[in-house]
């Protein structure tokens, strides 16, 4: 007879489902090969949790009086290609969006500059 309580058993299943939903191949992709013989390799974050709990009801200890539940949660979300060219290994790294007013102003402040310096030729030709 098993002596396990049903909360262990549901934490048991919790783990083995996250296991089956999360392997290597989630954080280092598989290799990607182009017409042009660039090797891509996706590398993504992961991340994961999950709960589990339930309680007895009713009168004595006994399976027929458990109430439980679980539930997890799995985030993948991609941070660099490693990318091989030529025998060459490099790795490039998959830029955040910006999230305020001044991170656009510093993701903009490349081209602003650009902007400035082709008037200000585009002026001394004139």
């Amino acid at each position: 007879m098993d002596n396990k309580h049903p909360v262990s058993e549901l934490m048991e299943t919790t783990m083995e489902k996250i296991r089956a939903m999360v392997d290597s191949n989630s954080i280092v992709g598989q290799p990607i090969t182009t017409p042009d013989g660039v090797t891509l390799i996706p590398v993504s974050r992961l991340s994961f949790g999950f709960g589990s709990g339930g309680g007895d009801y009713g009168k004595g200890p006994s399976k027929d009086n458990f109430a439980g539940g679980s539930g997890a949660g799995v985030d993948i979300s991609p941070v660099a290609f490693i990318v091989i060219k030529d025998g060459y290994t490099r790795v490039l790294p998959v830029g955040a969006p910006p999230s305020g007013a001044i991170d656009r102003i510093i993701d903009m402040a490349p081209d602003i500059v650009d902007k400035i310096g082709a008037l200000l030729d585009k002026k001394e030709q004139e």
